[in-house]
């Protein structure tokens, strides 16, 4: 304005048309930094600037302190407003006044790649998950410290008869087409099953073999709500139930072989195929009728509660069992041992983990392309004066990938991982080996920030990799990493707390008027790192904006992936791939062994070559 002699007032008068309602204080606005120009119409403003003073396209665009931030205003019609957010990010500024064939091209594509995901897998998963039909236990806390609640068992023990004529209302399997709460009897039982593998010595008079951790019983709680779900959900719904009322509903089932012959034929017309799920449900129930030590061996008490159910159970079969529980028990046992053994011969894998990353695995240096994504991320960092959520929050996820690239370790690790900052003392090893989780703290004496766990907060704490000894790591400064690293934990996880409860890990979620806790859960972790890479590793060819072609969008989990491929192709060692997944070299070469054959042979031909050149 200054170099053509125009006001703003003047610039104003050039650039807008007089049937336009684009206020003159907002190009002021612009011009003294108090705002900056965030919708569609403000962009074809600057665009009319850009050719009224001779500049190239996407001149003022490149001059936002917030490159990444997506405009709002365009034309999307009918679309839902929960919608419009998350494709607002992947339209070009220019998509309103493109046609309206390339406009539904650019949606297709944005839908289909970017939001769900092109595979098979995902789009069976989408499909899938609105066909709600679980049986759920609210009073058995998911992923908690108090998977076991105190619940009188003698409850669930007695006679239906003593308890006198039942209080279920929802009788009608027609009404169970959808999510509900587990009947009181089943969830006592549940809750029974539960403290018996969870709780540290096992009550007087009963075995066991093995307990669960809380991962694993909140995965065992899902998986048997799925079952009793299916089993009580209604036959003329979307989800093709077997219409057994709740009140039927109860452990004692899962001896008879009918009910899981119903169940596994269920998900194979579900699904089309058998896959690992089913094989890894009859293991559940071979140990619950183990011999000795099974729950539901030492329990012929829930007999009582199951009747015949025409096509599954018969009335003989009950009295059969009555008559010699442990009998029935061990011939339920043999009959799910040959079943899994018949389901192993013909199982399919339903999805190639490698699929959504595929084009980074292919790479001759994995890690390299995937690592373009903390530079996206970098390139598109908005100003922290001026935006400092939003600054706080590309931080976060540029230090999850890369800490996720230096340190392999899984999902729960990475999201439990405690912080020490810097000048404070470091939690105790006791005490980490009591909560089972690793902290991030300063190493005074290696001049760096080092990452300790405790063995037994890995999922293979058993494995021979860890010999009982704790997994620890200096962090390379790299690539401005401590820089990041210290403004992180100096400044930006104070943003996104703001006045909530600091729950102690390193990765905190952005606490909003509705959020409860910040700390990040499995779900929400696994969604934080999703939105990561759908913003800036896959890459848009309509907006230019994305990493790397070809990527799909994929958990926290693929990272453990990238590493692993990228030391076998570098090496072609097991052994050495495996110490960067924490792991053995058997389990690297089961998962992994599909990338390295024709690598290996060229490694091994580069050795051979180096004679012939000495010579």
């Amino acid at each position: 304005m200054r170099r053509f002699g125009e006001s703003y007032w003047q610039l104003h008068r050039a650039v807008v048309r007089i049937d336009e309602t684009f206020d003159a204080k907002t190009l002021l606005s612009w011009i003294e930094g108090q705002r900056v120009p965030r919708s569609v119409a403000s962009f074809d403003i600057l665009c009319r600037i850009e050719r009224r003073y001779g500049l190239e396209r996407g001149y003022f665009k490149a001059k936002l302190p917030h490159q990444s931030r997506s405009l709002y205003g365009h034309d999307l019609e009918d679309i839902s407003p929960a919608e419009r957010r998350r494709l607002a990010w992947h339209l070009p500024d220019d998509f309103g006044s493109l046609p309206f064939s390339k406009r539904e091209e650019i949606l297709e594509w944005v839908r289909r790649v970017i939001i769900s995901g092109s595979t098979d897998y995902r789009r069976f998963q989408a499909a899938a998950t609105k066909q709600r039909y679980a049986i759920r236990f609210p009073g058995v806390t998911y992923g908690g410290s108090t998977l076991a609640p105190r619940l009188a068992t003698s409850n669930w023990l007695r006679d239906e008869d003593e308890k006198g004529p039942s209080t279920e209302t929802l009788e009608d399997p027609d009404l169970l087409s959808g999510v509900v709460d587990a009947p009181p009897r089943l969830a006592m039982e549940m809750a029974d099953l539960i403290r018996f593998k969870t709780s540290t010595l096992t009550e007087i008079g009963y075995r066991r073999n093995g307990v669960w951790n809380e991962e694993t019983a909140s995965q065992k709680i899902e998986h048997l709500g799925l079952m009793f779900g299916a089993l009580a959900a209604s036959p003329n719904g979307v989800v093709k139930g077997r219409g057994v009322p709740l009140s039927q509903l109860t452990f004692g089932l899962l001896i008879f072989p009918g009910v899981w012959d119903w169940y596994l034929q269920w998900r194979e017309r579900r699904r089309g195929f058998f896959t690992k799920w089913e094989e890894d449900m009859l293991m559940v129930a071979m140990a619950l009728t183990r011999a000795e030590v099974g729950w539901i061996r030492q329990h012929p008490e829930l007999l009582r509660n199951v009747k015949p159910i025409e096509g599954l159970i018969t009335t003989a079969e009950i009295d059969a069992a009555r008559r010699d529980w442990h009998g029935a028990c061990e011939d339920f046992h043999r009959h799910a041992a040959n079943r899994s053994k018949e389901i192993q011969r013909v199982m399919r894998v339903h999805r190639d983990p490698f699929e959504p990353i595929m084009c980074v695995l292919e790479a001759d240096s994995p890690l390299a392309e995937y690592r373009k994504i903390t530079e996206e991320i970098l390139k598109r960092m908005p100003d922290e004066h001026r935006f400092p959520r939003a600054a706080a929050e590309a931080v976060r996820s540029f230090l999850m990938l890369r800490l996720g690239l230096h340190l392999g370790l899984r999902q729960k690790n990475l999201r439990q991982l405690l912080v020490c900052p810097r000048g404070q003392f470091p939690t105790a090893e006791r005490r980490l080996e009591d909560i089972k989780r690793g902290e991030l703290r300063w190493n005074e004496r290696e001049r760096g920030w080092e990452v300790f766990i405790p063995s037994n907060a890995f999922k293979n704490s058993g494995s021979s990799f860890f010999g009982q000894k704790p997994f620890r790591l200096v962090l390379p400064d790299l690539l401005d990493l401590y820089t990041y690293l210290n403004a992180y934990i100096e400044r930006h996880r104070k943003v996104l707390l703001e006045r909530a409860p600091d729950p102690g890990t390193l990765f905190v979620k952005t606490v909003k008027t509705t959020s409860i806790d910040a700390a990040y859960n499995q779900t929400t972790f696994y969604e934080a790192w999703r939105l990561a890479i759908q913003r800036y590793g896959i890459y848009n060819p309509y907006t230019g904006r994305g990493a790397i072609k070809g990527l799909l969008p994929h958990g926290p989990h693929n990272v453990r992936d990238v590493l692993a491929t990228h030391i076998l192709k570098q090496t072609g060692s097991y052994e050495q791939a495996s110490y960067a997944i924490q792991d053995t070299p058997d389990v690297v070469q089961q998962h992994y062994g599909r990338f390295l054959p024709q690598d290996k042979a060229a490694l091994a031909a580069r050795i051979l070559n180096q004679v012939w050149e000495a010579a």
